[in-house]
């Protein structure tokens, strides 16, 4: 029995890992260019920081240099279960996105408060507070 509906823009989990190793790839050999002004005479110097991995850069990527139009997120969201068969790829890469925030956020190179709130990452502080009644004389 032939398949039915549109195939699928990538073919293969493989073909989505590879398409991941590019995108990472080119994110570390392209960092942000910085222009600063530093010393008492502002001396102009240009800085370069690393750009860290993230879902949307990802979309972007796929988008200008494949023939991919379709959106990712179907094969994220695994929708209709048609997709099955990219849940370990798509796990992985999240991860992978996951992992490289964090670890940057932590190291200082990318803003800390922005990893956390992309990450979902909070420090968590209880207060009790205890009321105690006095009654006086009576």
């Amino acid at each position: 029995m032939a398949k039915r509906g549109v195939p699928k823009a990538i073919g293969k989990p493989e073909d989505l890992m590879a398409m991941f190793e590019d995108y990472r790839k080119w994110v570390k050999a392209n960092p942000f260019i910085v222009e600063d002004w530093v010393g008492g005479v502002g001396k102009k110097v240009v800085r370069k920081k690393e750009k860290p991995l993230t879902m949307e850069g990802f979309e972007n990527y796929v988008f200008r240099t494949t023939k991919v139009v379709s959106s990712l997120e179907q094969y994220f969201s695994n929708r209709e279960g048609r997709y099955s068969d990219f849940v370990a790829v798509c796990s992985f890469i999240r991860r992978e996105i996951r992992e490289d925030q964090i670890g940057g956020g932590m190291a200082g190179i990318y803003n800390p408060s922005i990893t956390q709130r992309l990450n979902n990452l909070k420090e968590q502080n209880e207060t009790t507070t205890v009321v105690h009644t006095v009654t006086l004389g009576g």
